[in-house]
């Protein structure tokens, strides 16, 4: 049976394709579009997704779409006028597009599904939103079965919600509804701090280590009431995007000492203070909410999906405060995860069909879900083009990585399948020298182009983990912050009150590239079950160095997506500093490709994040 699920409209498209149980497809539609976060219809995806699992004619037996269009339009027309009239030049902005695009998804399905080739199935079905983030984060999960947490701005009207999630079974428990919502919290505080809602707010995670959270009472004694249980009121008096085209309004401003900090300009250490805030509330709240799903369900282990759960410094924390044995995240937590949700629970939920749960081992495949390109197409690609590409064989390939990495080269690598979700995992990474000391600078300022004050993460051998970071457990997703290792650390990592440049260039461990400013990091692990050739790289290096450890950032610069394609990798290559590029076999040295000319400046081809 052939399932596919979509999601679309508003921020992150996406489509995911499963077969009897098995997830054999899903990528975002920015990947093929080039458009960063691009909420189109996922044309493209839906193409590569059918095409990846040899779909065609009358083969697809059910369409899922994520969420329901419907009841939320029903949410969006009952809050305009719950606010009349201030919320009628909002209206009147909403209006054309719903008319136009977002009530007629069956019609748009049918004709995306005719471009393809493919017949529209007898059955289509719309989970909701919630639904669909909490079916994504169960049924592929390693667990029989476990509480479910999902977490984001809103939905049609549930912003949170906790199930119950047993054998193929997904049970509702409980929600919190719009507009109370942590997910537009935090984007408040996001947009508030000069950062673009629905794409900056793992910037403002970044930016809490350097400030103190002197706000953080304040933010809870006015803009919040908080429960034990987790569940909350906001004080809507302080927020626009009830009646306003803006997050916040002007009494938010008056409460923190100013209007909004114009994005690109300098960041003061207001900002630094409202993200520390920011970031401790979220965490007392995730944590309060993890705690109640506890006692709702008795469960030893949690399941986790919806934006916010992509707030890694909260899941480190819930890992090792909180009551559950075990967490897992779905590695696409945001709404391209949807689609694949929708998919999962028609095969669980509506056919009845069982799943396979350990408590180990989970159905993602490493989320290495999106297009992949063998030798040979490389091969003509590379011939098509007059590139200049060594061919490596399979015993020289990882130790020539390894050693361009140990001459603090920065590699571009793209290897095997595309991820699935926001994380670059080996398959479309930038690779860089955890040891350097000038790592982080040279990778933001010269190959990413983007704030200086932004981390890079570390992935790890699997078995060297514990080596390096306060963690006993895999963490294959980078979903995960946890401590670097005290005795790693070095003295200069505990002055706190230096100027930001000054904190940022500290050498604070042994592995200073990847360390944070609070000396913690967001963590991969590496397996070679999952990932053998990103695996053999790491231990490689490992054994050139006695470092099983490399910065891993993701293959692209900023504002743009992550490249899919050898194309897309050759393009961003060459645009940027970056020293060699690793696609499949081939590695292609800077110096020796011909001059890369293009007709205008390709930066404005990408709108900043």
């Amino acid at each position: 049976m052939n399932i596919l699920g979509i999601s679309a409209f508003y921020h992150d498209s996406a489509a995911a394709l499963v077969q009897d149980g098995k997830i054999v497809a899903a990528a975002q539609e920015e990947r093929f579009s080039r458009k960063k976060q691009d909420s189109r219809f996922p044309v493209n995806a839906v193409k590569y997704c059918l095409a990846e699992g040899g779909v065609d004619g009358d083969a697809l037996d059910a369409v899922a779409f994520y969420d329901k269009p419907l009841t939320k339009f029903g949410r969006i027309a009952e809050t305009y006028f719950s606010v009349a009239p201030k919320g009628l030049r909002s209206f009147v902005m909403a209006m054309p597009l719903w008319m136009r695009q977002k009530l007629w998804i069956p019609l748009q399905i049918e004709a995306s599904l005719a471009d393809c080739g493919v017949k529209m199935p007898p059955k289509s079905y719309f989970t909701e939103h919630h639904e669909s983030h909490a079916a994504s984060a169960f049924f592929p999960s390693p667990f029989q079965s476990a509480a479910v947490l999902t977490v984001d701005g809103v939905g049609e009207w549930a912003t949170s919600s906790i199930a119950h999630g047993d054998g193929n079974s997904l049970k509702l428990l409980e929600e919190l509804h719009f507009p109370h919502s942590l997910g537009l919290l935090y984007s408040a505080m996001t947009y508030f701090t000069g950062f673009r809602v629905n794409s900056g707010e793992y910037k403002l995670m970044g930016l809490a280590p350097y400030g103190e959270p002197i706000y953080a009472d304040k933010i809870r004694d006015t803009l919040i009431d908080l429960r034990e249980d987790g569940s909350f009121s906001l004080n809507m008096a302080y927020f626009g995007y009830l009646d306003g085209l803006t997050m916040t309004n002007r009494k938010f401003d008056a409460l923190f000492g100013g209007p909004p900090r114009k994005p690109e300009s300098d960041i003061t250490q207001r900002e630094m203070d409202l993200a520390r805030s920011v970031q401790v509330v979220t965490e007392e709240i995730v944590l309060r909410m993890a705690r109640h799903a506890h006692a709702l369900t008795g469960e030893r282990f949690l399941c986790l999906a919806g934006g916010v759960a992509l707030n890694c410094v909260a899941n480190g924390r819930l890992l090792r405060e909180g009551p559950f044995d075990d967490i897992w995240v779905q590695p696409a937590a945001g709404d391209a995860g949807g689609a694949l949700g929708a998919a999962l629970a028609v095969w669980h939920t509506v056919q009845g069909e069982s799943r396979e749960a350990d408590n180990t081992h989970d159905q993602m495949s490493g989320s290495y879900l999106g297009p992949g390109f063998d030798d040979d197409e490389v091969a003509a690609f590379i011939e098509d083009r007059g590139y200049k590409a060594q061919r490596l064989s399979d015993d020289e390939w990882a130790p020539r990585i390894a050693q361009l990495i140990d001459d603090e080269n920065v590699v571009g690598l793209l290897n095997g399948r595309m991820e699935f979700g926001p994380r670059a995992l080996g398959g479309r990474s930038i690779l860089g020298d955890a040891r350097s000391p000038k790592m982080q600078s040279v990778m933001n300022l010269k190959i990413k182009y983007r704030e200086s004050f932004r981390p890079f993460a570390p992935s790890c051998l699997e078995e060297r983990v514990s080596d390096f970071f306060e963690l006993d457990r895999p963490s294959p997703y980078m979903v995960l912050v946890a401590p670097v290792k005290a005795e790693r650390c070095t003295a200069a990592s505990a002055a706190g009150k230096m100027p930001m440049r000054e904190r940022i260039n500290a050498v604070r461990s042994d592995v200073p590239a990847i360390t944070h400013v609070d000396n913690s990091a967001r963590i991969q692990t590496v397996s070679r079950e999952t990932n053998p050739r990103y695996y053999d790289i790491i231990k490689a290096f490992e054994e050139r160095t006695g470092y099983g450890i490399v910065i891993n950032t993701s293959f692209n610069v900023r504002g743009e997506p992550i490249v899919c394609t050898p194309e897309d990798a050759y393009r961003c290559f060459m645009r940027t500093e970056m020293d060699c590029l690793v696609v499949g076999s081939f590695l292609f040295l800077k110096g020796e490709q011909p001059p890369w000319h293009e007709k205008h400046d390709w930066r404005d081809d990408y709108a900043l994040d």
